[in-house]
């Protein structure tokens, strides 16, 4: 009787524990089953070749794109740099289970190196770095459904339309699609007919007004296989509540006074200072102005608008010196012609509102 206490304890030490029972819906799968299905998945699995059992098939794969922020619009050098969340999904034939045999174990999460992924690229990147995708985990699930998703920061080019700055839109597109595999082989398709704003951050000086997708099949010169791509449209507008207040109303204030130099005495020395002092603070705008614009054939509005009131100030600087000229002739100066002083006194003076004129004036 003695040696029945100690006989338990020993019994008790060397029997199996019993399992925690866990809710169903929060229980996570033993440790060793996880390792023995990823051992069992990549015995004999090669990530090179496309994972498909018949080879004259199309591989489908889904494409997704979140825009998370714009960081940067180069106009001049016309890059967009943009950060983005680009999903991929596809199906594997090669990586299927069946979760009883590893206790319910439905997906796992990986090493996006382990298995074949698409060499989906931006088309039209302006960066010599192509790889600009961050190397995250891929979710793999028991039917074989591959999901990855990637953060990555993307220099593409866009090409600027200034025409009518500063209340300009643009048209940005980002073209993906694969780069050494056809149409026969992977059929890229775009999973939403948009691109995804939800977690869009937004810009200080860029609206977006809508980013549009579009599946299109290309069939390139040097090869007879068509090529898929899925095209995104970025839709831009630009907030010109900065350029109003610092380009454009002071243009606007300062050709108001060239007006003003005609009301200057002849005899004040300030009159020609005054039209060569606002032309020069409009060459500084207008410099500024060409700065920041990308050199085309297509000319600003502002741009437009600062051409003419420079012509205008120009022509105001010209006849303020010839209306001093005829002023300081004195006495010895030719009498005005008749025709000249009809022109002047009766058309021009109706024309202007001057209906009297004064000895004094």
């Amino acid at each position: 009787l003695g040696r029945a206490p100690a006989a338990a304890l020993a019994l008790a030490a060397t029997a199996p524990p019993a399992p925690l029972w866990v809710p169903a819906g929060c229980r996570g799968a033993q440790g060793r089953f996880a390792y023995k299905l990823l051992h069992d998945l990549f015995a004999n699995y090669s990530s090179a070749l496309r994972p498909v059992e018949d080879t004259d098939r199309a591989l489908n794969v889904t494409l997704q794109v979140t825009l998370s922020q714009i960081i940067d619009m180069d106009e001049r050098n016309q890059v967009l740099t943009s950060y983005l969340w680009v999903r991929q999904a596809w199906l594997d034939a090669h990586l299927t289970w069946d979760k009883d045999a590893y206790d319910g174990i439905d997906s796992i999460r990986i090493p996006s190196s382990y298995v074949w992924r698409p060499d989906i690229i931006l088309y039209n990147n302006a960066d010599d770095h192509f790889g600009g995708s961050m190397e995250t985990n891929v979710v793999l699930r028991s039917d074989g459904h591959i999901m990855w998703d990637s953060p990555a920061i993307t220099k593409s080019s866009c090409k600027v339309d200034v025409s009518y700055f500063p209340f300009d839109g643009q048209r940005c597109r980002l073209t993906f699609g694969s780069w050494t595999y056809n149409g026969n082989q992977i059929d890229l398709r775009n999973r939403l007919d948009t691109g995804d704003l939800t977690d869009f951050v937004e810009n200080v000086e860029w609206e977006v007004l809508g980013m549009p997708a579009t599946r299109n099949v290309i069939t390139y010169g040097c090869c007879s296989e068509p090529y898929p791509d899925v095209t995104y449209t970025l839709l831009l507008r630009r907030r010109a509540s900065f350029y109003i207040f610092n380009l454009l109303l002071p243009c606007i204030m300062v050709s108001f006074l060239a007006p003003l130099g005609f009301y200057l005495p002849a005899d004040s020395g300030e009159k020609v200072s005054l039209g060569v002092t606002v032309l020069l603070a409009l060459t500084v705008f207008q410099l500024l102005v060409a700065e920041s614009m990308p050199p085309s054939e297509s000319v600003p509005l502002i741009g437009k608008y600062y051409i003419a009131t420079m012509t205008m100030i120009t022509a105001s600087t010209a006849l303020t010196i010839f209306i001093m000229n005829i002023h300081h002739c004195g006495p010895g100066a030719r009498p005005v012609p008749p025709w000249a002083r009809r022109f002047i006194l009766h058309h021009m003076a109706r024309l202007c509102c001057v209906y009297e004129v004064g000895e004094s004036c």
